[in-house]
């Protein structure tokens, strides 16, 4: 039997009750029962308005020990779903919320751009990749722009479908740009696997993945950004589970709580950070117990870790930060696409205007960018984080007025 769910997410005065018809069979969901005193089935009960008013309120009613509290989301799913339910209007003038370097596409250094817009360029590659990083400007071309000169780079949904364009295209060599966090990096392991299985021959990964818990604890350490706790990403968080943002919690004393996506998530989220403020606890604390446990996904933590090993990596607006990134082992070095390819030293030239690297770390919002709604729109993006669906600029530049 199908359910209803209501459309739309936003509180802000939007009328959620009308009802359509859902794709999904019904599906249990628990979290929230003993904050507002419900047990949640459906999906859509996680953006009831009056639930949502439930929280709020506690939250308003609360005696805060801090005049101000800044919470930083670091996943870019999480930033576009806060903007999207219109809650950083709705939460108590004391609570800030600051969107920081969870956008993967973003914080790809533009030195990994502009490899990957040379190996476009080499004669008898195929590039494969997501669609977000496409339209991402390096130095001094993109990826969309190399495509429009006869490059053949080409969209892919999964790691597996450039697996068979190399099968398809044997007198090719088939590159996969691996951009994202730990959340995809299993998934182009098991690609890598694959591929040593088939022997395929003409297929490598260009690896820009990223580690989440470096990055944090590089937030931590500079001396621009002041925070007060993590609202810590619900994707990543059901590979790598709980356990790994623990010596940020312990060694910073910084709070930090997973959450899910959906409005009620995120207030319930917030709350439990706001409880351990007050009670002068850090700990690390699972609100998305639908999805997350303290351990992960052990299977593809496994299966990462067998292709990959940690490395120091560049962080667009973060710098270098020590084993924040991945490189494939030295027994899987022929599907390296660093190791395949001679790359070249390349010139690295920033965009003079582009405030990316400072909104990425929080320091900055986007309208304190000159060139933000001028000359930076999403038709005409100067700098990633205008250009992912995942990205705070592009985010702002649809919700915030």
């Amino acid at each position: 039997m199908r359910f209803t769910r209501r459309t739309g997410a936003c509180l802000c005065g939007k009328d959620l009750s009308r009802q359509v018809p859902a794709r999904v069979e019904p599906v249990e969901i628990q979290g929230i029962k003993g904050l507002i005193g419900v047990s949640l089935k459906y999906l859509d009960e996680y953006r009831d308005p009056e639930l949502a008013k439930n929280l709020l309120d506690g939250l308003l009613r609360r005696s805060l020990s801090r005049a101000s509290i800044r919470l930083m989301e670091i996943c870019g799913t999480h930033t576009v779903a806060i903007f999207r339910s219109g809650l950083r209007q709705l939460l108590p003038p004391s609570i800030q919320l600051i969107s920081g370097p969870g956008c993967p596409v973003c914080v790809t250094a533009n030195e990994d751009i502009d490899r990957a817009v040379w190996l476009a360029q080499q004669p008898g590659v195929i590039i494969t990749t997501f669609g977000d990083l496409l339209r991402v400007p390096g130095s001094s071309s993109s990826l969309h722009e190399e495509r429009s000169k006869g490059a053949d780079v080409r969209i892919v949904y999964a790691t597996f479908d450039a697996l068979q364009i190399a099968r398809e295209n044997p007198e090719h060599q088939v590159v996969f740009l691996g951009i994202g966090f730990e959340t995809t990096a299993p998934t182009v392991a098991a690609a890598v696997h694959k591929a040593a299985a088939e022997k395929l021959e003409n297929f490598s990964v260009f690896s820009a993945h990223k580690l989440l818990p470096p990055a944090m604890k590089a937030l931590l350490e500079a001396e621009d950004l002041s925070l007060d706790g993590f609202i810590c990403p619900g994707h990543v968080s059901t590979v790598i589970g709980a356990e790994a943002y623990q010596e940020v919690a312990a060694k910073y004393h910084m709070p930090c709580v997973i959450t899910g996506f959906e409005p009620l998530d995120l207030l319930q989220g917030i709350t439990m950070l706001v409880d351990q403020l007050e009670e002068d606890r850090a700990e690390v604390a699972i609100q998305y117990k639908r999805a997350v446990t303290r351990e992960g996904n052990i299977a593809a933590r496994k299966l990462m870790n067998e292709i990959f090993e940690a490395a120091d990596s560049t962080w667009r607006g973060l710098g270098e930060i020590p084993e924040s990134g991945l490189k494939l082992r030295t027994e899987w070095r022929s599907y390296d696409a660093a190791a395949r390819f001679a790359m070249p030293n390349i010139q690295v030239k920033e965009h003079p205007g582009c405030r990316c690297g400072e909104v990425l770390r929080g320091v900055m919002t986007p309208p304190q960018c000159g060139l933000f709604r001028k000359a930076c729109t999403p038709q005409h993006p100067l700098g990633p984080c205008m250009v992912s669906g995942e990205g705070t600029c592009g985010a702002y530049y649809r919700y915030h007025s």
